[in-house]
């Protein structure tokens, strides 16, 4: 009872101490705007151009940074997401892509996208009904729930759900199962699994609320994974179980594989391939560094691993990088890539856009403070592939392999300068062996659980 009235005079003193916008206040507005000299000049200039990255672009970095690495592993050609997003799919295909083609001596080839796409979209369907019956307790209002109902799937996601669906399906060449209308424009297959899901969740919420048992409620689970068999089916086609992949060498042999999803797979990733060996280290600079974070729910499978990371200070992270890339390991990686990014010359810098000095406002903030106002947070998964470095080692620049297609950035990379690197990497997957001994340390610390909609979320 004290904490409701301590609670209710908070509010009623906050009430009392807000403001409304007064004439007298949009009176000094005017006059503040009006005795800027150069008020008029900067509104003259922003007013009738759309695109105001193009008056806040920083003309001094043009000569400044190149595309030319001291360190680059083996990259084969660029892929294209197109209009899904599934750049974490594609990440974690390319970063298999070179061995796989060096293995088959190849000069070109992808995964089937598509083929893995089906089966994230089902068993996140899954995954969606199963935690709708298992909070049906709980009110519709709960945050949990309101979670999973604002979102029953989507097609994005991070490298640990790439692992739980490719070890458990498998995978293979893009020849086999090509991509579909939906499968590179996924907005409206989405809408339509969203739609059939938040029915039949909601369905199930209405049968637990009644008194149906555990085996009845899984029957009607079943029965709506049957509807989502079929959007996905007929948007996406079905998925092969055995196939025969024919393919020219290098030398101008015709070559053929005939072999299984599961066999493939096991065929062409390393044998050590799974969380175990390969860490997800984080830069959360809200969060204290050598600790294990685990985000609860945020797999695609039932049975598979949460998103897990262990987070490290950015120094800890480059090194570990540096050391993967000279060895000609290809990570993957995610960031803010949209944050000072020069589309058309490739380049990311902190200092791209200077929309400080167009509109005289300071628009500062450090990395956590962007990260808690969720004004920065990780949106694009791309492979690291190089670094260039100055004659003491120290990183000068890195370089993405993109997933936008040749024609974006410099011929489909990325190059970003080692500053932005610190205010806009977030996450990278790395073997273990690249990683300090405090790191691996801290890897044994007891993860800390967050909840499905902590906010790297």
């Amino acid at each position: 009872m004290r904490k409701l009235i301590s609670l209710s005079l908070l509010s009623v003193a906050t009430l009392a101490s807000a403001q409304t916008i007064e004439q007298n206040q949009l009176q000094q507005y005017r006059q503040a705007f009006s005795s800027d000299q150069q008020a008029t000049m900067r509104q003259n200039a922003i007013i009738k151009e759309a695109q105001i990255r193009n008056l806040a672009l920083n003309h001094k970095l043009d000569n400044e940074i190149d595309h030319f690495f001291k360190y680059k592993v083996d990259v084969k050609g660029i892929t294209n997401q197109k209009s899904s997003g599934r750049c974490w799919m594609f990440t974690s295909y390319n970063v298999l892509r070179p061995t796989l083609m060096k293995k088959y001596n190849i000069g070109s080839f992808d995964f089937s996208h598509n083929y893995l796409y089906f089966y994230d979209m089902l068993e996140k369907s899954n995954l969606f009904l199963e935690n709708i019956i298992n909070t049906a307790p709980n009110d519709i209002n709960d945050r949990e729930v309101v979670t999973y109902f604002s979102s029953p799937v989507d097609d994005g996601g991070v490298w640990n759900l790439f692992y739980n669906v490719a070890s458990k399906y498998g995978f293979v060449p893009k020849a086999v199962m090509a991509e579909t209308a939906h499968s590179e424009n996924t907005g409206q297959l989405r809408a339509i699994l969203n739609e059939r899901l938040r029915k039949g969740g909601y369905e199930l919420r209405e049968m637990a609320a009644n008194g149906k048992n555990a085996q009845e409620l899984q029957a009607a689970k079943v029965d709506i994974m049957g509807d989502v068999y079929k959007i996905l089916a007929y948007t996406l086609g079905e998925p092969p179980t055995t196939f025969t992949w024919r393919y020219k060498d290098n030398n101008g042999a015709i070559q053929s594989v005939t072999t299984t999803p599961m066999q493939f797979y096991k065929d062409n990733v390393p044998a050590d391939y799974s969380p175990d060996q390969y860490i997800m280290i984080m830069n959360d600079p809200t969060r204290p560094y050598y600790q294990v974070y685990d985000i609860a729910n945020y797999r695609n499978t039932l049975e598979g691993v949460n998103w897990r990371y262990l987070n490290l200070p950015n120094d800890e992270i480059k090194k570990s990088a540096i050391a993967s890339i000279k060895n000609n390991e290809a990570m993957y990686a995610s960031c803010d890539v949209g944050k000072q990014l020069n589309r058309d010359k490739g380049i990311l810098d902190p200092d791209m856009y200077d929309y400080a000095s167009l509109f005289g406002i300071d628009f500062s903030m450090d990395k956590k403070a962007r990260i808690l106002t969720r004004q920065s947070g990780s949106a694009h998964a791309m492979a690291l592939v190089a670094v260039d470095t100055d004659e003491n080692e120290n990183p000068l620049k890195w370089e993405f392999e993109n997933s936008w297609g040749a024609t974006n950035g410099n011929n489909g990379y990325l190059t970003f300068t080692d500053n932005w690197f610190d205010e806009y990497m977030f996450r990278v997957v790395i073997r273990k062996e690249y990683l300090s001994k405090k790191a691996l340390k801290a890897l044994d610390s007891k993860p800390i659980q967050l909840p499905v909609w902590d906010y790297m979320f």
